[in-house]
């Protein structure tokens, strides 16, 4: 048994995601925080920040080091975040000399949110695709079956007669608005976070802003006008992505699913679950998965919200309660995509809509 659905031994398979959920396991985490350790390292060596020969070791034994698990879950439990766990273990593998170099002028936070960040970047990529097949099978579903005939439906009474693209449409059309907002999400994502203990980087001295720019390049980010350690609105805009990404696909999913009923056949489905009791029974199962991961993600994003507020330059709850959230959206919308585009290539219009 498991608290969470998306790690369910068997719900996981309903609405799970591997690929997204691997970017989100302790080894992504891990190794994301330690690819910022070793080009942190190599950037203040190229300013002249720390021996060149130390930087070296740092990259050298950041590459695919292994940590004592329970000792950096215990170590986690104690400081709330598993970077001073993570370093104190970098620093015995490194020993004397280099030691001391390791994570210099850093804060916790750069690593977390830095790492978050680059992990960011795989998952939208990833949805991004998702979104491109999602809107692809919607339209051979127009090109099939688009002229036939069907009933709009207002306030859950029939209407007035218009063809299947019309409500294909309203489905698809959503989508490729998301992939454009993507392109912007995107870019506000994948931003350096990198400020030092307070956000200003005065360990570094005059060579901070340097270091910043060089971190920035090795790690494919962009870099910010100033550290945003507080400020949360572009985790916050993502999750809002997120939830009308599911939320768009919800309304897919509620509309098949009342189309396909019984009484009303205007949508015959090639798929769907079965009943124990009822053999005769298709049921919509991806439909009505695509509504409930959509209201999933509603219902976190008032929780991104409250994280929003930070008290001060930085806050332990309001970062604990992000980190809680934001995964479980991402991974929520990786499985409605992946669902939806199923769905579309189950379905065939009746061509038969009700009078009304």
């Amino acid at each position: 048994m498991a608290v969470s659905a998306f790690d369910h031994p068997l719900l996981a398979a309903l609405v799970g995601d591997d690929a997204l959920a691997r970017l989100f396991a302790v080894e992504a985490e891990l190794a994301a925080m330690l690819r910022f350790e070793a080009a942190l390292a190599e950037a203040q060596a190229a300013e002249g920040l720390i021996p060149a020969p130390a930087a070296q070791a740092i990259g050298a034994a950041s590459d695919g080091f292994r940590p004592d698990t329970a000792a950096l879950a215990a170590a986690t439990g104690r400081d709330g975040v598993a970077v001073p766990g993570l370093l104190a273990q970098l620093r015995t593998a490194l020993g004397a000399p280099h030691a001391r170099h390791l994570h210099f002028g850093a804060t916790s936070q750069d690593a977390v949110d830095t790492g978050l960040a680059l992990r960011l970047g795989e998952a939208l990529a990833i949805l991004d695709r998702r979104l491109a097949a999602a809107v692809a099978a919607l339209e051979a579903l127009e090109a099939r079956d688009g002229a036939r005939p069907a009933m709009a439906h207002t306030r859950m009474q029939a209407a007035v007669p218009v063809t299947a693209a019309r409500k294909i449409r309203a489905w698809s059309d959503p989508l490729m608005r998301h992939r454009t907002r993507l392109r912007r999400i995107a870019d506000a994502v994948a931003v350096l976070h990198f400020g030092g203990a307070a956000g200003t980087l005065d360990a570094l001295g005059e060579a901070g802003p340097a270091v910043a720019a060089r971190l920035a390049r090795r790690l494919g980010l962009n870099l910010a006008a100033r550290p945003r350690h507080g400020e949360r609105d572009g985790q916050a805009e993502l999750a809002g992505w997120l939830s009308l990404v599911t939320g768009s696909l919800g309304k897919m999913g509620q509309d098949v699913a009342l189309l396909a009923q019984s009484e009303v056949a205007e949508i015959r489905l090639a798929a769907g679950g079965g009943s124990s009791a009822m053999p005769h029974k298709v049921n919509p199962v991806r439909a009505e998965t695509l509504v409930a991961l959509a209201r999933f993600n509603a219902t976190l994003l008032a929780g991104m919200h409250q994280a929003l507020v930070h008290e001060g330059e930085r806050s332990g709850a309001a970062w604990t309660l992000e980190w809680m959230l934001l995964p479980q959206m991402v991974v929520a919308t990786g499985a409605a995509l992946t669902h939806a585009a199923a769905l579309a290539g189950e379905i065939a219009f009746s061509g038969e809509p009700p009078q009304p």
